[in-house]
């Protein structure tokens, strides 16, 4: 019985011919299953339904050991080809999509305050690549992670990484200005045991015991009426309605003090050891997208006022 043309046309299970492929190449099943990540039992089922679909028998079964037929060894060069070729284009593809997307892994506060309402710029500017943002406070694992950049908090020492110097952080009290017209007077660092203090938790949790300090002020003070957050963005937006007096640091406060949301009650500022950095593989470092971003933030912190005081 002749089979007709759609039924000639109709390609075979692709799970089959993997299989199939697979299994030829290793000259067993047990091992081609390994590869698959499937079991063994499932390579068979796969290739007898291959061998069904065709009409064909591929392999010769001979105890514990198989053998291809004339017909597979025939098939094999151009089903490999093909799967080549599969291979060939889906990482040509990846490789053009990996040029186009630049992971950045950030802390959440610096994305908030400063990153993310510069971004829209960079965009802009650079339409071909795709920037995506992650938000975390531990080290980034570069080796088995997609993120190609971290901007870190620190002193620059992250051994076998580049750590480009981005700004500076200095602390300062800042507060509402609505806050300087309430009832109980701001004007001197010692009106601060009428206000409540707004703490942040983990890094900055001694901002306040170390201004205090350099204030001339009695470093219990710190330890005054107040409220504390796990994040410094949220400490600032509290600051923002109103809620007490926070210590601000420089990449954290600059916008809502350059609009007018924040105020800086004091002329005392503190200069912090640390700095923000941005941190990448050595091997990495000066991809194009990289590169692009790298330079375009520079540019951006310049722009700003960079490290400078407020």
């Amino acid at each position: 019985m002749n089979k007709s043309p759609a039924t000639l046309s109709r390609l075979p299970s692709l799970n089959g011919l993997r299989a199939f492929e697979a299994a030829a190449r290793h000259l067993s099943f047990t091992a081609a299953a390994a590869e698959l990540n499937v079991t063994q039992t499932a390579v068979s089922h796969q290739i007898r339904r291959l061998e069904q679909e065709l009409g064909i028998k591929l392999f010769v079964r001979q105890n514990r050991t198989i053998a291809l037929t004339a017909a597979a060894q025939e098939y094999l060069p151009r089903i490999r080809a093909a799967f080549n070729d599969l291979r060939a284009a889906t990482a040509r593809l990846r490789s053009r999509n990996g040029d186009r997307v630049l992971t950045v892994s950030t802390l959440a506060s610096l994305a908030a305050k400063w990153l993310l309402p510069r971004l829209v710029a960079f965009q802009e500017a650079h339409p071909t690549i795709d920037v995506r943002i992650t938000t975390s406070v531990d080290l980034v694992d570069f080796a088995g992670g997609d993120v190609d950049a971290a901007i870190r908090y620190g002193r620059g020492n992250w051994p076998g990484l580049r750590a480009d110097w981005l700004m500076a952080d200095r602390m300062f009290p800042v507060c509402s200005p609505a806050l300087l017209q309430g009832e109980r007077p701001l004007r001197r660092p010692e009106d601060l045991r009428d206000h409540i203090l707004l703490h942040t938790s983990g890094a900055s949790r001694d901002d306040w015991r170390l201004w205090l300090t350099a204030a001339g002020l009695p470093a219990d003070l710190s330890g005054h009426s107040g409220l504390t957050f796990d994040l410094n963005f949220v400490t600032v937006q509290a600051a923002i309605d109103g809620h007490g007096v926070a210590i601000g640091r420089t990449a954290y406060v600059r916008d809502d003090i350059a609009k007018g949301r924040l105020v800086v009650p004091f002329d005392i500022t503190l200069p912090v050891e640390a700095g923000f950095y941005l941190v990448s593989p050595a091997d990495r470092a000066d991809t194009p997208k990289l590169a692009t971003f790298r330079h375009w933030l520079l540019e951006a912190i310049r722009a700003t006022g960079g490290d400078g005081p407020i």
